[in-house]
């Protein structure tokens, strides 16, 4: 039975009016979602994860899959050293990873064969393949499977005045005018994309500008708007319609969304200790990660950190002059910002409880080019995966003598992504739903189950 086309209208203005749509929320059918989905559920534990994103494609030899032994066009300018675990070794750009290496899992042997950044980014954002393009970079369409942050938006919905999913502090590839695909919630529509804080002038720490509560809208005149709507649902006739009685109480859960103005604080580091701030890195990975760590405190489940330019436009993609920007520019601030993250989440006794993830679209070449750099290479590439009841000091997988292909163990990007879901409780055979209403599958790949505990 259809609701009359005033009253819901009517419903939409003042939902709006209400500021829900600084969240995305301009309706709460967002909620309404989350009732249909269909949840298979898995044994994994973790209530929240951050997503470290390696934009660019960092290289598996200079960070978690070194080759000592292999020749001088392969091996590379760095030495591999020793970590907190025997027989674990990481290359020495990374002596902070190195120390907390107990922490953490490696996946030497991640493939999913494609050289091209926009199919790299999909695939190790959502696990699924992308809609097919005719040409070109595949960028944002509507059309492709949902980023795990658009997902877990759907399956879990907003609570305590945040949103479900966070992105922050800007796209992946938001260079010029990339804006590669699996980055917002695809084919589940607009209102599940993660919230995506892109300002440049943002200096994470600091209240987001556009995501600031309208100073006109006190809590009187919240609750009038709270019991026009009350009023408005007893108009309504009597169903007993499945899709109505769903449609009534997410609405009142997205309206008590708004009710907590304490919510916004997860977002500032006026109240962290100088020492904290320096601990992760004054820049803009450092803070970011560290308000990735406040907001799966305050009760976020998602939270992505991709990795920004903070030099020029400078990212992972190193073509050219490779040894020197990961040494110099690169490697420096992930390996701070990274190792604090893991520290400071175990000693305040929420890494049980957070996954934490890192990630690129790819790997780079075995053979150095004739630039001094390292080209596309889908075929191999490390990630990392912690806390979130994954067992730390684990290699798992292997690649072969020069890190060109799996030689052990291989794991698809969608298995790396399933993994991601399964310690987040959702097995395959997740549903989750489309604008049209139609159930999709939330991934089809196998988790690695020996990572976890």
């Amino acid at each position: 039975m259809a609701l009359d086309r005033r009253t819901l209208i009517q419903r939409r203005t003042l939902l709006q009016a209400g500021s829900l749509g600084a969240f995305g929320l301009g309706l709460p059918d967002l909620l309404a979602a989350r009732e249909k989905s269909q949840v298979v559920s898995s044994s994994g534990r973790a209530k929240s994860c951050i997503l470290l994103f390696a934009t660019g494609g960092p290289a598996q030899q200079e960070t978690f899959d070194p080759k000592p032994d292999a020749g001088s066009a392969v091996r590379g300018e760095y030495d591999p050293i020793d970590t907190s675990v025997p027989g674990m070794q990481v290359c020495e750009l990374l002596p902070l990873m190195a120390k907390n290496a107990h922490r953490y899992s490696v996946i030497r042997s991640t493939y999913h064969n494609s050289g091209t950044h926009g199919i790299g980014v999909h695939y190790n954002m959502t696990g699924l393949p992308n809609a097919p393009r005719k040409s070109g970079e595949p960028q944002v369409s509507r059309r492709d499977p949902p980023c795990v942050g658009g997902a877990i938006r759907q399956l879990r919905g907003d609570q305590n005045g945040l949103p479900a999913a966070v992105h922050l502090p800007t796209r992946i590839g938001d260079q010029n005018n990339f804006r590669w695909g699996g980055q917002h919630a695809g084919y589940l529509g607009a209102k599940f994309d993660p919230l995506t804080l892109i300002d440049e002038k943002w200096n994470p720490g600091t209240l987001p500008p556009a995501f600031m509560p309208h100073k006109e809208i006190g809590l009187e005149r919240f609750a009038n708007r709270t019991g026009l709507l009350d009023r408005l649902e007893g108009q309504q006739p009597k169903s007993p319609s499945e899709e109505i009685g769903i449609y009534r109480t997410a609405q009142r859960r997205a309206l008590s969304v708004l009710k907590s103005s304490s919510a916004w604080t997860a977002f500032l580091l006026e109240n962290e200790k100088p020492t904290t701030i320096e601990r992760y890195g004054d820049n803009k990975f450092g803070r970011s990660c560290l308000v990735a760590r406040r907001l799966v405190e305050a009760g976020v489940p998602l939270v992505t950190v991709p990795w920004m330019y903070l030099v020029s436009t400078k990212n992972f993609d190193t073509h050219s002059n490779h040894f020197k920007l990961m040494k110099d520019l690169l490697l420096p601030p992930i390996d701070q910002a990274f190792s604090a993250l893991l520290e400071d989440l175990d000693q305040r006794g929420l890494l049980d409880e957070t996954l934490v993830a890192w990630t690129g679209e790819f790997g780079r070449t075995p053979k150095i080019n004739k630039n001094a750099g390292r080209d596309h290479w889908g075929n191999v590439y490390s990630t990392v995966l912690a806390g979130g009841g994954i067992r730390g000091g684990q290699v798992y997988g292997a690649s072969d003598k020069i890190a060109g292909e799996p030689a052990d163990k291989p794991v698809h990007t969608a298995d790396f992504v399933t993994s991601i879901y399964h310690a987040l409780g959702y097995a395959p055979g997740t549903m989750v739903y489309d604008l049209g209403g139609r159930p999709r599958p939330l991934v089809e790949g196998k988790r690695i189950r020996a990572l976890f505990s």
